[in-house]
This record gives C-alpha cells, structure tokens and sequence, in this order.
C-alpha cells in the first residue's frame, strides 16, 4: 500500500476497549506518519484520541441517527466520503458487520479482529480448563493493521507524558512533595468490583501514610460513596461528577500511581502513562485485557482452580463462599501500592 492510505477504524464500545484502541493508534500513527485514520466510536470517548496525529474522529450515535440498519447505512454514507481505501473492523459486532459489509461489496479492503472466542472459552470453563496467557487484545487489534498491509510493532512500554492540569483542579496538586494516587474503585460488572468496605479500609490506609488519593469513574451513587471517603479521610478527593473525560486524562497523567479493578481507569490510567496496580476476581490478565504497557506482576489476585470463571466479569464468582476478589486483604494492596512508590 502506498503511503497515503486513509483508513476507518470501527470500535463502538466498551470505554476500556476503546481506550486500548487509543493506545495501538498512538503507536501505529508514530509509525506510519503518512496514515490517515478515521475513528467511529461513541462521542463520549472521543478525549482518548485528540493527542493523536492525522486522526479524525467520527462519532456513531446507535441510539438516534444511527439507529437500525437504515441508521447504519447513513452511517455508512458519512463514512464513505472520506474515500477509505480500508476498513479496520476492531469490533467485529452486529453493527461493525453491517458497515463493513457495505463497504466490501464497494471493493473496499477489509480486516477484521479475530477475538480468540475458542481460546478464551477453553480459559474459562469449568472442566479442563485451558489456563495459559492468551494473545493481549492490543495485539489483536494490531493484527488487523498487519493484515491490512501496514507495519505496526507495539512497545507495550508506557510512556508518562503530564498534561496541563485543569484549573479547577490545580489548588489539589499545590503540595509537591506528596505522592499522587488515583483509584478506580468501580466497574461496569459489580463481580469485578472489590468490597467497597474493604477498599475504605485501603483508602483510611493510604490516607494515614499521607498520600493525596484521587477518586474516579462512576455515576450519581459511586459519587456520593466517594464523597463520603473524601470527608473522612484526609487528602481524599473526589472527582466523579466534577470533571470531563478530557480533564480526568489531564488529572490522570500527573498522577504517580493509578489503582483500579479490571476497568476503564486502568486503560485510562496506560494512555497517559502512568503505572496501574489492578485488583482481579472472576477475570484474569490472562485473557488479554490488562492495561497496555502495564506489568502482571502489578496485578493483585488470589491463585484459585476455579479462576478465570469470565471473561468479561459479568458472571459471579465460582471460588466458593466468598468471592476471590474479596478474599484479597486490604494490607496486600497497600503493601503493593508502598512497594511500587518506593521503586
């Protein structure tokens, strides 16, 4: 292919899915300077990609104007006045289909993402199951642009780049010499969110050895939970419901350490470059979802037969009594957390 090649990238959802696209475009577009990627995803994640050169984003709107497949062919007429000479389907659901099959029968190139369905069932089952690392979806997702042609080789390495920190939130970083901690205590799945009980008992820890804790991610009740830990406990702020995507980037990147669930504040955490330490139940690192450029042995999580149970945490736990999230002590996280500050 020549070095002027355009090509449209489909990934709708979900955020952490879509924030590990950022990751690969970062480095395919470093790579491949001549590109020009077009990026159709949910409007909301569009902050993820507006660092990243010869990129415009496309928004897709699933539940107004491109709703059904009338929706989805207008979509389709958007996407093809950009002259694409490819299509990057890094999805691969009912709707990256329809689009991209509108656009094969136009003679269109298209690649599309092989998810490893067979493998991570194997992963996962009850009876023989198959427990080995499988191919990270970074990877998966790189293996696209390599079938379309183009060279893209992943660092898998974060690179820390600080971004200007929002006014708002500036008189919180007055204090230079204190270590800076975001935490990500929820998730989409409530199996893949540690006992918010114990998780206060981690943040009371880190408050007493005097870090600044920063919380993120959540709606209207993990706001008021996180209000509440920041009355109580010194140093504590909140900031879910008081920032925008794109602020909550800029504050992520200035942080030292991110601690967060298998979830989007981990991947959110990897963009910008800061290091994760990740809390793990019935989903494993295993199944190729850890945070691009983030270490395993960054991740907390109790060695169980019955583990992974789930690739995606929207199943309960199969370890017993108590769930294997919840069997992981307060202490061991912020031993872990002391351990990677102190390098």
């Amino acid at each position: 292919m020549s070095s002027t090649q355009k090509i449209i990238v489909l990934r709708f959802s979900a955020m952490g899915d879509v924030a590990m696209v950022a990751s690969v475009l970062q480095e395919f577009s470093e790579q491949n300077p001549m590109m020009e990627l077009i990026m159709v995803s949910r409007p909301a994640f569009k902050p993820f990609f507006d660092h990243i050169p010869n990129l415009l984003f496309h928004p897709i709107q699933p539940k107004t104007t491109h709703k059904g497949i009338n929706g989805l062919y207008k979509l389709y007429q958007e996407l093809r006045s950009y002259q694409p000479d490819a299509i990057a389907d890094l999805h691969d659901n009912l709707r990256s289909r329809a689009i991209s099959t509108f656009f094969r029968l136009t003679g269109i190139k298209i690649r599309r993402i092989d998810k490893g369905r067979a493998e991570k069932k194997a992963l996962t089952r009850a009876v023989n199951k198959i427990f080995k690392p499988l191919k990270q979806t970074v990877e998966r997702y790189a293996d696209v642009f390599r079938g379309l042609g183009f060279d893209v080789k992943l660092s898998h390495q974060i690179n820390k780049s600080p971004q200007a920190i929002p006014e708002q939130a500036q008189n919180l970083f007055i204090n230079k010499t204190t270590n800076k901690i975001g935490i990500s205590p929820f998730a989409q799945h409530i199996y893949k969110v540690y006992n918010l009980t114990k998780m206060e008992e981690v943040v009371a820890f880190l408050s007493k050895l005097g870090y600044e804790i920063f919380i993120f991610g959540g709606g209207k009740t993990e706001q008021e939970i996180a209000e509440e830990w920041g009355k109580k406990y010194t140093n504590t702020h909140n900031l879910i419901g008081n920032f925008n995507l794109t602020e909550e980037l800029a504050i992520i990147s200035n942080l030292d350490l991110m601690l967060s669930m298998d979830s989007s504040g981990m991947h959110m955490a990897s963009l910008v470059g800061v290091p994760v330490v990740s809390v793990w139940g019935p989903t494993h690192p295993y199944a190729g979802f850890l945070g691009y450029g983030q270490s395993e042995s960054d991740c907390i999580q109790i060695d169980h037969p019955s583990r992974p149970n789930s690739i995606y945490g929207n199943k309960p736990c199969l370890c017993g009594v108590e769930s294997c999230i919840d069997l992981i002590k307060p202490e061991t996280i912020v031993n872990k957390i002391k351990e990677k500050l102190n390098g």
